[in-house]
């Protein structure tokens, strides 16, 4: 029993010294993940796998010894690789590649306390806000700013207005601020659409940079560059496409969220993986995403659209999805519904049998309306003013299979017969 306990302690002691050389080796190896990030190298190098285990094979003398260090020396690499695809995963923003439009989205949680180094605020700094953000979030990004000036809007949709826009330009005008400063968006998609709005317009264009704080703004509006404002009642009749010089998405600020409001940026989720990724709407409706991966999933779908119709003149449309009628609706209800919650009434009459049969179930999971019984009178009168209207009808998004959405051109008469039988059981 002596020479056991002996023996274990033995390895006790070389345990520790090797927990201390772990965590140095795995400090070089992140270093080395640093490098091939910046250097555009992939994470496996089999031609340095083979060396390291050929080189390590004899360092050890003792036959019946070198085959198991040889698997020990395989399993390092195993786990220092897959340590570099957390800190790359992690750490590497996306990158909409829009030429010199191009920018960064970075996902990240704690990135907000992070602005001062991954934006440039050494200049004066115009944060839009409403009164809904937490005022945290706004202290912790003016604490970063060389020169800050904050401008809190009132929210709804009723105040994403003209005037809205030229009260936050009149301020940019009161500070002094020039072409070289810059406008940062925090809140939710209101806030964004009207600061990139002002951005677009101030001086004829100032830097902008979007911090969203809600789910539905992340997953969606945050990118893609439509700003806009509502005019004589009319969803976003008036705007710009304004790009973002970057994105900062944190994940921590949607603890503040209601799982009301959570829930309804999750149906903007659920729309760009109906019309553009069948198993990413195959995950969501098989639930347990970490709020990272739902992120990713949208931005990516979102990234790619944009990147091939920036201007929204053919592919981008199918991000409408859901919004013909939704529009209608969240006019309609007047406040008394999200736009998410509209947006995931919209998608149901516009899917085919099958999949509607899919999508009911998930939309009911999440917390989301699958009925209305509203005016639909109302909703068709503000559908007419709509800007996917036509002369002759509407430029509609239908999905007959998940992951694949079309456009298709329908009459005022087929949509209206469309929005009659919505909802029906």
């Amino acid at each position: 029993m002596d020479k056991l306990q002996e023996a274990r302690r033995a390895i006790s002691a070389i345990d520790a010294e090797m927990a201390e050389l772990f965590v140095r080796r795995m400090e070089a190896v992140g270093q080395v993940a640093q490098y091939k990030q910046e250097h555009g190298l992939p994470i496996f190098d089999g031609a340095r796998e083979r060396e390291v285990l050929e080189k390590g094979a004899r360092r050890v003398t003792d036959p019946a010894l070198r085959e198991h260090y040889a698997r020990f020396l395989q399993n390092n690499m195993d786990v220092s690789k897959d340590y570099q695809r957390r800190l790359l995963a992690h750490d590497a923003p996306l990158r909409m590649e829009l030429g010199s439009r191009s920018y960064d989205i970075v996902i990240r949680r704690g990135c907000l306390k992070e602005a001062g180094s991954l934006l440039d605020l050494d200049r004066k700094v115009c944060i839009v806000t409403d009164r809904g953000v937490p005022e945290g979030y706004v202290r912790t990004l003016a604490a970063q700013c060389k020169a800050p000036v904050v401008v809190t809007v009132d929210g709804g949709e009723a105040n994403k207005t003209m005037d809205t826009v030229a009260a936050v330009c009149r301020a940019m005008l009161e500070a002094g601020f020039t072409r070289r400063d810059c406008v940062v968006a925090v809140g939710g998609g209101l806030v964004g659409d009207l600061a990139g709005f002002a951005a677009a317009s101030f001086l004829r264009g100032v830097d902008f940079y979007n911090i969203p704080t809600t789910l539905l703004a992340q997953v969606d509006s945050s990118i893609g560059g439509k700003t806009g404002v509502n005019l004589a009642g009319v969803k976003n009749m008036v705007g710009a496409f304004w790009q973002p010089r970057k994105v900062l998405i944190d994940p921590d600020t949607l603890d503040t969220l209601s799982p009301r409001l959570y829930a309804e940026g999750m149906a903007e989720a659920v729309k760009m993986a109906l019309t553009s990724d069948a198993a990413f709407f195959t995950a969501l409706e098989q639930g347990g995403l970490p709020v990272e991966q739902v992120l990713e999933g949208a931005l990516r779908i979102k990234k790619t659209v944009v990147e091939q119709d920036e201007r929204e003149t053919g592919l981008r449309k199918l991000l409408n999805f859901g919004h013909t009628i939704g529009h209608g609706v969240e006019a309609a209800a007047g406040g008394a519904l999200y736009h998410g919650e509209c947006v995931a009434l919209g998608m149901v009459p516009m899917c085919a049998p099958a999949v509607r049969a899919r999508l009911l179930p998930l939309l009911e999971k999440l917390g989301l309306p699958t009925r209305w019984e509203g005016d639909k009178a109302a909703a068709w009168q503000a559908m007419s003013h709509d800007k996917k209207s036509t002369a002759s009808g509407f430029s509609a998004v239908f999905v007959d299979r998940p992951g694949e959405g079309c456009v298709k051109q329908v009459t005022f008469e087929e949509m209206k017969a469309i929005l009659e039988g919505a909802w029906q059981a």
